[in-house]
């Protein structure tokens, strides 16, 4: 996740229509999602946010919140690497300090302490939009060419380099979905409910409208997503932009600002068109992953765009018969984190090693098994690959009952939608700016878009050109 919303406005009525009894029902959704949303988000029971190493052999990983619960996938792989190291008597070992706060604060959070040198980081795991800025300050190791194989997808290696050097291995991915509540399709006598092959905008838009005919019970609204004033408005943005014109480019491969105010003015129309009133959720301009996720699963919207480690959190609450996921309608923005090591590592070659064993085959299975986005094309598609770790496989109570309700591929035990919507939905995301000044670009978009949300909205051409005038004083051209 990227950032976090504020309370009271997340609490926000959307449209008044609901009794207070509905509120009430709502509410409680609304925690039971947030309760699952903390639980992805624990640390793991071997973290620490200790920075300092214990001992010379320590390799401190620094990193944000796994998202796979307490003890998550990412603890047990450094376990993993851990009981391999002692069996060799190599004397070294990692450990693995959890980051707080957004995405945003954990970026600072590690550029002040790499730069002032007070903390011994050896390895950092960067979202993959700072990747570029970390490399451009000196603060991360160039690595060779070879950490980057053929097996890892295209479009996801492509965020581990910057000038044309590989500075990061990429360990999770991250791409855009549209989830949907298929018994609202049901109930409003929509028969086409398998969305997989995946649908268009108009298809969304019509659906909405007749689901405004006869809507489900506590339903307000067609859809909603993240449009807080964070990372999540500059993601879906970007996604508009991306859709209304593909080749559109706002920085060009030295991080140089290119576009023109006439090129943004469709870009905006499209984010204009997709975040209208007759069809996202009022409550949307305010939330964050964690909020929109509580309002899909209250059943106030049908559909939902999110990232796919909703996947496994919305299959603890729903059924698959009441619950689908599809590529989402135009472009989608791809996100994930990159393993780096850093320059003032002193254990710069274990450190290395370290981030081969953590992005290999084996724990990249791991990680889809446990319900990351994989990097690598063999853990969709090569089935002698596996994840021999207990913490990323099918669970069960001591009564018999799976504690895992995510859908699994009964042949593969992958998740069920991994091979046919996720891995394509990889393959086919766009990049977001790649700039070692994202975060000026990012707070300067998220800022000018801002208008767009708000109680007199300028046109599209006026947007386009504050929008223009502001990224040219903030980036480069």
């Amino acid at each position: 996740m990227t950032g976090r919303g504020s309370e009271p406005e997340r609490w926000r009525g959307g449209t008044g229509r609901g009794t207070a009894p509905r509120r009430a029902g709502r509410q409680l959704a609304v925690l039971l999602v947030l309760l699952l949303v903390a639980a992805c988000t624990g640390g793991g029971a071997g973290g620490s946010t200790t920075p300092v190493a214990d001992r010379p052999g320590d390799i401190v990983v620094a990193s944000g919140r796994d998202v796979t619960g307490k003890n998550g996938i990412r603890q047990q792989l450094i376990d993993a690497w851990n009981r391999q190291q002692e069996k060799a008597g190599t004397g070294y070992r990692a450990r693995l300090v959890e980051l707080p706060g957004s995405a945003d604060e954990q970026r600072s959070q590690l550029l002040g302490a790499l730069q002032s040198g007070s903390a011994a980081y050896d390895v950092v795991n960067l979202d993959v939009t700072w990747v570029p800025e970390f490399a451009a300050a000196g603060l991360v190791r160039r690595l060779p060419d070879g950490v980057l194989d053929g097996d890892v997808i295209t479009s996801v290696a492509d965020t581990a380099r910057w000038d044309g050097k590989v500075y990061s291995v990429p360990f999770n991915s991250d791409v855009g979905l549209l989830y949907y509540r298929r018994d609202h399709l049901h109930q409003a006598g929509v028969h086409q409910t398998d969305l997989s092959a995946g649908v268009d905008r108009a298809w969304l838009q019509e659906t909405i409208q007749s689901l405004e005919n006869q809507p489900p019970k506590g339903y307000e609204q067609g859809w909603t997503t993240q449009l807080a004033p964070y990372e999540g408005r500059t993601v879906n943005a970007l996604e508009a932009f991306a859709s209304a014109t593909p080749d559109l480019a706002l920085i060009d491969a030295d991080g140089r600002y290119v576009a023109s105010a006439e090129q943004l003015t469709e870009g905006i129309a499209e984010l204009r068109q997709r975040t209208g009133p007759p069809y996202t959720l009022p409550d949307a301009v305010h939330s964050d992953e964690a909020a929109s996720l509580a309002d899909f699963a209250a059943g106030r919207t049908t559909f939902l765009r999110h990232w796919p480690y909703a996947y496994r959190t919305l299959h603890q609450s729903f059924t698959p018969g009441r619950l689908g996921v599809a590529p989402l309608p135009g472009r989608a923005v791809l996100g994930g984190q990159n393993l780096a090591v850093t320059t003032a590592s002193q254990r710069a070659a274990k450190a290395a090693q370290l981030i081969g064993f953590l992005t290999g085959k084996e724990s990249e299975r791991c990680l889809l098994d446990a319900g990351f986005a994989a990097t690598r094309t063999s853990a969709y598609e090569d089935d002698s690959v596996k994840c021999t770790l207990a913490a990323a496989a099918p669970s069960a109570s001591p009564t018999g009952e799976r504690a895992d309700r995510m859908p699994r591929d009964r042949a593969d035990g992958r998740p069920a939608y991994a091979r046919r919507i996720l891995l394509p939905a990889l393959r086919a995301a766009v990049q977001r700016p790649r700039t070692p000044l994202y975060g000026a670009f990012t707070q300067t978009f998220t800022a000018q878009l801002g208008a767009l949300f708000g109680d007199r909205p300028p046109t599209d051409a006026q947007l386009a050109e504050r929008l223009d005038e502001a990224l040219r004083k903030a980036l480069p051209d």
